[in-house]
């Protein structure tokens, strides 16, 4: 058979024919055949593979070589043995040499083919030997891409123990002479894949056997910072660099820079050759690794080694720019080396000639990349002509070449230049993690956990995210003054433009902690938010007291366009002073910035149903405090009640917010009669059912009996409470603690309550005009009569006010008319919610959920969106208007109705010092997923009418509504020291972390740990978590 396949494969016959021939030697294989056959057929394709005339021939012996050794498995063992292995990697073939790749590929293709069988052992330790002294030897970068290929497939062949150290420190300077003269295209995409192969496999065994890193470190380290002239190591070096796990750069810059036995010469070398790197086509993380030399140097005051590395290397990185595939890396090495080189415009100066044939071919090329690149490269070089200014003859053409290009704002050249200084590098070694332990993704900053302090920070982090509030803080001018105000003015600034992943608002806790909070215990967060913005209000007002003493000086709240000299008061300037535009007229003189933008008016009127006297009395609020029915959330709501003497008791329960400030945050006292109307029948209560129960009339009697001072005795009545002002942030606390008289413990209603996305608010006003924020004290004029059928009214309205209610409903406000009075339905957009988890007030974790949204976000869709439900019967049609209501289209929908219809991530998750996008599904059904994570306080941002102006007259500093403020320079002053002590503290947590861990990344804890915590504490990862409906754990850690 093996003499009729020879005679075949060398005969004139066509290639057809001999295919047809092979066809059946190969389908003879799983015919019987003798010893003698086998071995006869496995010499020859041994033959015709490693010396083969052509490709036809090599073909040929694979496929006869795979057919008899798949069916004479032992055969082939008896023929491919450990010294015909030998002989082959140490003699090579007939006259074919032992470095030729054929010799490697054979051996490759028998291994698979001998993989199952016991004597491949002995083969796999024959290799690991030949391995380590063919690397030796160093093979070309063909025969070593091979060789790679081989061990990545049968890593068994891989050197074990301490050979594998020495066999990856050989490997390693293998690479550094690697060469490649080739100059073609093809060519050099061979060459450059036959470097990864081998780098490929150095990582793979970096991975299995970490002991082999360090060792292969030194040798890189040792090649490049050889000072042998007569050596000039490979480029393709630069290869390994991603394959470095960039946790060791603390370490290993911090080694090689205190070094003592490291001489500059020695690291002039090294970091000149790692800037050669830059030129390699596929290399990842070069940049990284060199700026983090340069910072190391800096950071040891070696001076002498970068400015000679800068001043012989600066040229040749600015000559990587031309090549797109290079040229990011390229770019950031280079504004770091001339950025840092603040001494001198040397430097600078060499590369001025280049900028302009520069500019002009990045305007030409067309690549999609390189406008974003145009934009970066022409913020350095203004920064440069900013730090040397003086060289008109040196900077007008390149003036010229990019006069309509942006530029960039005198203090942002002046934060980058103070950044980027030598001196600035004191103590950083680990630049490189610092991109890496930047911000997420959702470029905002946490706040970090200062012990059982979730409930500051979901607080902060809800208001920072009510858009017009956090604007009207930041354009406050404050000058220096220590008042709270000012902290949190500079904690949003923080949380704006910090460059931490968290910052740690220590001084503002200090400032803002309630006496009675004990630090380093779990709090209620609603009554921190109570006692915040009170604290704030109380502020406010008492430097408007101390003003309004003081002549020519304008209303401390507001500084109106009629008086511009109030923008230069110093004193004035100590309160919440704002720049409105000219023609806009601020309706809210001597209110606070808390009442204008949290501030509400609550009415209450009491009505003796003995003599129908009415007493009627008119309160602030910030907060609405908002307490579940009993039968309600154990029922799924109570059954509608018509007007009757004996109306259905509906007991409220003792329930506490954790709040002693009832002028703040109303709340009604238990009673032991209460009329409930709900919005719908369903099973699960919404926050509407919650608001309308709160505003629904209450009947007083027995215990609770009302004094009436014309009766002058104890007397059945109604109570009503009507909102008549309506806030532009509604604050909603759902009471979910409620007192166990028995036990004498705080107990957590888990129930799950629907949050709407949208909801329309009922506001009762006088018919003649007025604004629903109006400061307006006075009390209300009611009719007794129409008081005391108030009830009745809302149960069955009248045939009139169903036809005017038809009649005037419009999509942007429907009003009823009533007795001179004007109920109109206000829209409402959900803007945050916190989140508590947990079972109990004294112990679980808070986090929040909030996205931007400000007052005219709501207006751009059709306002019938923003309707109460129509589809409710006639008895009720009135009632729809008058109570609280959620839209009739679907979550979903009224998601995509706020982002114009864009599946945008404009939802985050708040949790401490992580932040992380996720969606208004997730907020929906968090209790469902997790039963003890439920809403406790929701913020809803009021949304402008058609014709109405936003914010009640209220413009942020006279900007575009969706503008940000410019952040005014004392902020940003402690910003940018902020950020350098930032780089510090990297530094030396990057050298802790890669100290303990050099290898590892971020470590969790295990789930179910918050089982074994002690009540009450809630660590830095607590609660939540992830975003897209929390797919990213299983469950919550507090």
């Amino acid at each position: 058979m093996d003499k009729i396949l020879e005679a075949l494969v060398s005969s004139n016959h066509s290639v057809p024919v001999k295919k047809a021939i092979v066809k059946k030697v190969v389908e003879a294989a799983e015919k019987e055949v003798t010893e003698e056959q086998c071995q006869a057929l496995y010499t020859l394709t041994a033959r015709l593979i490693l010396l083969g005339e052509d490709a036809f021939q090599k073909q040929v012996g694979f496929q006869v070589l795979e057919a008899y050794a798949r069916y004479h498995r032992t055969e082939f063992e008896h023929f491919f043995n450990k010294d015909f292995v030998l002989g082959l990697l140490q003699q090579g073939y007939g006259q074919l040499d032992r470095k030729d790749t054929a010799i490697v590929d054979y051996i490759h293709c028998c291994l698979r083919l001998l993989i199952s069988c016991p004597s491949v052992l002995e083969i796999f330790s024959i290799i690991q030997v030949e391995v380590l002294r063919m690397v030796c030897e160093r093979p070309e970068p063909a025969l070593c891409a091979r060789l790679s290929t081989m061990l990545s497939d049968f890593v068994q062949c891989i050197p074990r123990d301490k050979s594998a150290v020495l066999f990856c420190q050989q490997l390693v300077r293998t690479i550094s002479y690697f060469h490649c003269p080739a100059s073609q295209e093809r060519e050099l995409r061979e060459y450059v894949g036959q470097v990864t192969k081998v780098s490929t496999l150095l990582q793979n065994i970096w991975k299995a056997e970490p002991a082999t890193l360090l060792p292969s470190l030194q040798e890189v380290f040792a090649i490049i910072s050889s000072t042998d002239p007569s050596f000039d190591p490979s480029i393709a070096l630069a290869s390994l660099v991603q394959h470095i796990p960039l946790q060791m750069i603390t370490v290993l810059i911090k080694s090689l820079t205190t070094d003592q036995n490291v001489k500059d010469a020695s690291m002039t070398k090294a970091l000149c050759r790692m800037i050669d790197w830059l030129s390699w086509p596929l290399a990842q993380h070069v940049d990284t690794w060199v700026i983090a030399l340069l910072k190391g140097l800096a950071a040891v005051q070696k001076f002498t080694i970068l400015i000679d590395v800068t001043l012989l290397k600066i040229e040749l990185v600015f000559n990587r720019l031309w090549y797109p595939i290079v040229r990011q890396g390229a770019l950031v090495v280079l504004s770091h080396m001339l950025l840092s080189f603040q001494h001198s415009p040397e430097a600078f100066h060499l590369v001025v000639p280049h900028v302009v044939h520069l500019v002009q071919s990045l305007r030409k090329d067309g690549l999609p990349t390189s406008k974003a690149f145009l934009l970066q490269f022409t913020e350095l070089i203004h920064c440069m002509m900013y730090q040397y200014s003086g060289f008109p003859d040196l900077y007008d053409h390149i003036l010229e070449a990019i006069k309509d290009l942006p530029k960039p704002g005198e203090e942002k050249i002046k934060m980058i230049l103070n950044q980027s200084a030598w001196t600035s590098q004191f103590n950083t070694f680990a630049s490189g993690l610092l991109r890496h332990a930047g911000k997420s993704e959702t470029g905002k900053t946490g706040l970090v956990n200062l012990g059982n302090t979730c409930y500051m920070n979901s607080i902060i982090q809800t208001l920072f995210m009510a858009t017009d509030f956090r604007r009207h803080v930041l354009s406050l001018h404050l000058n220096g003054a220590n008042i709270l105000m000012k902290k949190l003015q500079l904690l949003f600034a923080f949380l704006a433009h910090t460059q931490r992943a968290a910052y740690a608002p220590r001084n503002f806790f200090e400032a803002s902690r309630p006496p009675w909070f004990n630090a380093g215990s779990q709090q209620d967060c609603s009554e921190y938010l109570r006692f915040l913005l009170d604290r704030l209000h109380e502020e406010e007002k008492t430097l408007q007291v101390l003003e309004s003493a003081k002549p020519k000086v304008v209303s401390p709240g507001v500084t109106t366009s009629k008086d511009p000299g109030g923008q230069s008061s110093t004193e004035g300037a100590k309160e919440s002073i704002f720049t409105p535009v000219p023609e806009t007229k601020p309706i809210d003189d001597g209110k606070t910035l808390i009442e204008r933008m949290f501030g509400g008016r609550l009415s209450t009127g009491i009505c003796c149903m003995q003599c129908n006297s009415v007493s009627e009395k008119e309160e602030p609020f910030t907060d609405l405090s908002l307490a579940f029915c009993p039968t309600a959330t154990s029922q799924g709501g109570p059954q509608t009640e018509g007007p009757s003497e004996e109306p259905k008791v509906l007991c409220q329960g003792s329930v506490n917010g954790g709040s002693e400030a009832p002028e703040q945050g109303p709340v009604k006292p238990p009673t032991t009669n209460v009329q409930f109307v709900p919005v719908t029948n369903g099973p699960t209560l919404s926050v509407p059912d919650l608001v309308n129960y709160f505003l629904a009339p209450e009947i007083l009697d027995e215990e609770n009996a009302y004094f009436c001072d014309k009766c002058s005795s104890l007397q059945r009545a109604e109570r009503t409470m009507k909102v008549v002002a309506a806030p532009e942030y509604l604050i909603l606390t759902l009471l979910r603690f409620s007192y166990d008289a028995k036990c004498h413990v705080r107990r957590k209603i888990l129930d799950n309550v629907t949050i709407p996305s949208l909801m329309r608010l009922p506001v009762h006003a006088p018919s003649s005009p007025r604004k629903s924020s109006s400061s307006s004290s006075s009390p209300l004029q009611v009719d007794s009569p129409e008081s005391s059928e108030n009830l009745a009214k809302k149960l069955k309205p009248s045939q009139r006010d169903e036809e005017e209610e038809e009649k005037d409903r419009i999509d942007t406000a429907e009003q009823i008319k009533r007795g001179g009075m004007t109920v109109q339905s206000i829209p409402y957009v959900l803007s945050s919610v916190v989140m508590h988890s947990g079972i109990s007030s004294e112990s679980g974790h808070y986090y929040s959920y909030g996205r931007n949204i400000n007052g005219t976000d709501g207006t751009q869709h059709p306002t019938n969106h923003f309707a109460p439900e129509e589809d409710l019967g006639n008895g009720q049609a009135e009632l729809g208007l008058t109570t609280c209501s959620a839209p009739t289209t679907q979550p979903k929908q009224a998601e995509a109705l706020l982002s114009g219809g864009q599946e945008a991530k404009d939802w985050l998750l708040f949790n401490d010092s992580r932040v992380t996008f996720t969606s208004f599904q997730s907020v929906q059904n968090i209790t469902n997923r997790f039963p003890k994570d439920t809403a406790y306080v929701l913020i809803y941002r009021k949304q402008a009418l058609t014709g109405q102006n936003t914010n009640g007259g209220v413009t942020a500093n006279g900007m575009r509504s969706s503008a940000e403020p410019p952040l005014q320079k004392e902020l940003l002053d402690a910003i940018t020291k902020d950020n350098k002590l930032y780089l510090q503290e990297q530094e030396l947590n990057a050298r802790t972390q890669a100290l303990q861990a050099p290898s590892s990344s971020c470590s969790f804890r295990p789930n179910g740990s918050d089982d074994n915590d002690p009540p009450g504490s809630c660590g830095p990862s607590g609660g939540g978590g992830g975003g897209g409906g929390f797919n990213t754990i299983s469950r919550l850690v507090f």
